[in-house]
């Protein structure tokens, strides 16, 4: 039955083992409360929901896919930025359903991504909108499994329906949530998240950031990603807070709308990639700027690409007369497979930069320099308190435990740590199945990143994968992309990517840049010129191939990463390599 007959919860007063009993709790004791707010506009046009309005529209979606029988089945959710995915993913919580966070694909662009889900998942329902449907249905036709999809829409959904709910017999350790990676190095794979994984999470977040029932997030992350769905949409539930959220197109046509949500909404935490906060210092105008009160902001986290501290520095200098304090940065680590946060620091204290010998880090060791000093890079602390979740630093060849100063690939247990990929059992059990070779201490998340401990603080130093290795010599993608836009004024910040080819029977070094769109004319010759001298300056590499690209080239992940992979696929696409 519903929870509007029920008793049950009237004394709910025990800790939630899954994230149904969590959200009929809330319904229960905080019914006529703001859960969330979505500004369609990025601005002043809104929708809201309160807890009891989420529970009617959760529970009436649940009935229908408990009487269209998947239960305990994966779900795909094809949704826009907007409450109708919020409703449907709690919908599936309700139904006992595994929810699949998905997007529509836009319009003449590749659906690749889609159809590897939807046939990965063998997800037989789709839950949609109508205008979704109208859109993409007719792109399914012919596609693999497209004639088995059943597709259901949200908008004719009474709450009457609600009725005929029943309640699922879920555990913690059910099957939750089909995580899909972003796909940055390869084929998106499903990770597995139970109840107890994001219930883990949440608690962790909770921990770690110093949210209380009285904090209030703002997010324009995308909701089918693990940053935006987990980190602000579940985070808020599982406080019994209020969410106020924006569409990601929003923010980036108009950063400003991020800060001013902040202000406007007296919101507490925030978060994004470090590509969000340096759009904020070159787009934001003055008078914008005069508009704001950023005072109320507690914890602005900063993860899921590189944070570079030189970042943060111009944002709390541009901020700080609208009231940013430094303190409330919080950089952090995390992954999907790990549910989502990892590691942070200690909230409400300023990022910790360390500077280290360059050279040495890529010969796997840290050697302190001064900060500033010539050959140093330097690191921001992504965490302390290594041992809740357990964060090892492990040689990938001999899988032995590293030396503190050592660099190595990050490990990670705990009950964040998710079950697996989804059908993929060789897979899981290389990546969520490691032990310690001389201990047998394990299992172990083996993250694929590579990390070194300092004066017991976790920096990361990049992915193994992305390493890249020329004259025998490690170097770091993300050193060299920073030094190559850093050389000339036409290059646009955060999209830049640097990989290697086998070029004439050697590595070579291959920068691809996006021009600013004011400098898309100038001369080109000037800025290959500028590239190429710092990055033979600053890292004694040669760039055999420079691709400069308009604005909006570069693929990135959902959640702002370069996809090198693909970008190194492009290039090895074009005729001859003639690009310079």
């Amino acid at each position: 039955m519903s929870i509007g007959n029920s008793n049950a919860y009237s004394a709910m007063n025990l800790e939630p083992q899954t994230l149904l009993d969590l959200l009929r709790r809330n319904a229960f004791h905080r019914g006529d409360q703001l859960a969330y707010t979505f500004l369609v506009d990025g601005e002043s046009e809104k929708v809201e929901l309160t807890y009891r309005e989420l529970d009617q529209r959760g529970s009436a979606i649940g009935a229908l896919l408990q009487l269209s029988g998947v239960t305990g089945e994966p779900v795909l959710l094809l949704f826009p930025p907007g409450l109708d995915f919020v409703a449907a993913f709690m919908g599936c919580l309700y139904a006992g359903a595994i929810a699949v966070p998905a997007y529509p694909p836009k319009p003449n662009r590749s659906q690749l991504r889609l159809l590897s889900i939807i046939e990965d998942s063998q997800a037989t329902v789709i839950l949609t909108t109508k205008e979704v449907l109208a859109g993409v249905k007719h792109r399914f036709e012919d596609a693999p499994h497209g004639k088995r999809l059943r597709w259901l829409v949200v908008d004719d959904i009474t709450d009457d329906l609600r009725e005929q709910w029943r309640e699922p017999a879920i555990k913690g350790d059910s099957l939750a949530l089909l995580q899909y990676t972003s796909g940055s190095t390869s084929t998106p794979k499903g990770v597995m998240v139970s109840h107890h994984n994001l219930l883990s999470n949440a608690r962790l977040m909770q921990r770690k950031f110093g949210h209380t029932g009285e904090s209030v997030f703002m997010a324009w992350l995308p909701l089918f990603h693990d940053m935006g769905l987990i980190g602000f949409v579940l985070e808020s539930l599982f406080l019994g807070t209020r969410c106020i959220l924006m569409a990601p197109a929003s923010f980036v046509q108009k950063p400003s709308r991020w800060l001013q949500a902040i202000s406007d909404y007296r919101a507490t935490t925030t978060g994004g990639p470090n590509f969000a906060y340096d759009l904020c210092v070159r787009k934001i105008s003055a008078e914008e700027r005069s508009r704001l009160d950023l005072s109320c902001l507690l914890t602005a986290w900063n993860g899921a690409e590189p944070v570079f501290h030189e970042t943060l520095d111009r944002f709390a200098a541009t901020f700080a007369e609208c009231g940013f304090r430094r303190e409330s940065f919080y950089p952090c680590y995390g992954l999907a497979e790990g549910t989502l946060l990892v590691s942070g620091g200690d909230a409400g204290k300023a990022p910790i930069v360390k500077t280290f010998e360059a050279a040495a880090l890529e010969k796997h060791r840290a050697i302190p320099l001064n900060y500033g000093q010539a050959g140093g890079r330097s690191l921001v602390s992504c965490g302390n308190n290594l041992s809740d979740p357990r964060i090892a630093i492990v040689r990938p060849d001999s899988l032995t435990e590293c030396s503190e100063g050592e660099v190595g690939e990050i490990w990670v247990s705990g009950p964040s740590v998710a079950q697996g990929y989804w059908k993929l059992p060789q897979q899981t059990q290389q990546t969520f199945q490691a032990y310690l070779s001389r201990t047998g201490e394990g299992p172990f998340l083996r993250t694929g990143d590579l990390g070194v401990i300092w004066e017991g603080e976790l920096f990361v130093t990049g992915r193994i994968k992305d390493l890249i290795i020329i004259d025998g010599q490690n170097h770091y993608p993300q050193d060299i992309e920073l030094t190559a836009v850093k050389s000339h004024f036409a290059l646009r910040p955060g999209y830049c990517a640097a990989i290697s080819i086998n070029s004439e029977g050697r590595e070579g070094l291959v920068v691809v840049a996006e021009l600013e769109r004011c400098h898309r004319k100038l001369d080109r010759s000037e800025i290959v010129k500028a590239i190429r001298q710092s990055v033979a300056e600053q890292h004694e590499l040669r760039v055999d191939h420079i691709w400069l690209l308009d604005p909006g080239s570069i693929p990135k992940t959902s959640s702002g990463k370069i996809q090198r992979h693909a970008c190194r696929a492009s290039f090895l696409a074009l005729p001859d390599y003639k690009l310079l």
